[in-house]
């Protein structure tokens, strides 16, 4: 098997810090938080941004300054969210794209959140998918149900995305697709030939999901964004998760990319 590319997530737009003490919000602690998770053996991290009040924002400047302090202290690949909870329209959620991230994630569907729509009509996709090409940044397809990865296979045989395709299947979110191993399975083999994929479990399926990851050859993103209950209740930071997929990993006779290994299973410069 490849080696196990961890994605961390530090941030998301949903968690507070009466969820989670640990939490970080400002540039400053998401870049000491996502040195640590590399330390840890995180290759990829997922960045989401808020602003001074800690609010979700899309503001490309607020990216930047993560970015810059990030890069400071490590060579994790930067992965920059383009998220529905953050920003309305295609312009202002891909305004961050032109920073010129290695990846951003892509939604190529709308599905349900717990209280409102992740809303990614064809227009949009579209546009953030050829802003995304115009600056060499590696779209993460982001797969809440089966519909969603037919219509990023339609886009690739478009040429509107540059094969092969780098997918992240997303199960358990309130709304959408449940995170069973039935579902698991089903989109696992319903993934376009010579893709890669990573696995996102929310919540109470993330200890399952992820070990069935590892065992079916496909990556993991962990993180306090995707809210993961690890049975006894209590808040968990961003570096126990990346360490605790690194000791699964062990156990199943993973070994873990660096980030220069990622770049090279993902096929980025």
């Amino acid at each position: 098997m490849e080696k196990l590319i961890i994605t961390v997530a530090p941030t998301g737009n949903v968690p507070t810090r009466n969820s989670d003490p640990s939490l970080p919000l400002t540039p400053d602690e998401i870049a000491e938080d996502v040195y640590r998770c590399y330390q840890a053996g995180a290759a990829i991290v997922h960045i989401h941004a808020r602003d001074e009040n800690g609010e979700p924002t899309a503001d490309p400047q607020v990216f930047k300054v993560i970015m810059e302090k990030v890069k400071l202290k490590c060579d994790i690949v930067i992965q920059l969210s383009t998220g529905a909870r953050a920003g309305k329209d295609a312009a202002e959620r891909g305004a961050c794209i032109d920073l010129k991230p290695e990846m951003a994630s892509l939604a190529t569907g709308s599905s349900n959140f717990a209280r409102s729509v992740n809303y990614n009509p064809p227009g949009l996709i579209k546009d953030l998918a050829q802003r995304m090409a115009k600056n060499g940044v590696k779209p993460e397809i982001e797969i809440f149900d089966l519909s969603a990865l037919e219509y990023a296979v339609f886009l690739a045989e478009k040429g509107l995305l540059k094969t092969p395709l780098h997918i992240n299947l997303v199960l358990d979110v309130p709304g959408s697709l449940r995170g069973t191993a039935r579902n698991l399975f089903f989109l696992v083999e319903s993934l376009p030939a010579g893709c890669t994929w990573s696995v996102t479990s929310i919540g109470k399926s993330h200890r399952q999901l992820s070990a069935l990851a590892l065992i079916l050859g496909g990556h993991v993103r962990t993180g306090i964004e995707d809210g993961p209950d690890l049975g006894d209740g209590k808040p968990v930071s961003n570096v126990e998760l990346v360490e605790r997929i690194a000791r699964l990993a062990s156990v199943y006779g993973r070994s873990l990319a660096t980030p220069a290994e990622a770049r090279s299973i993902l096929g980025l410069p």
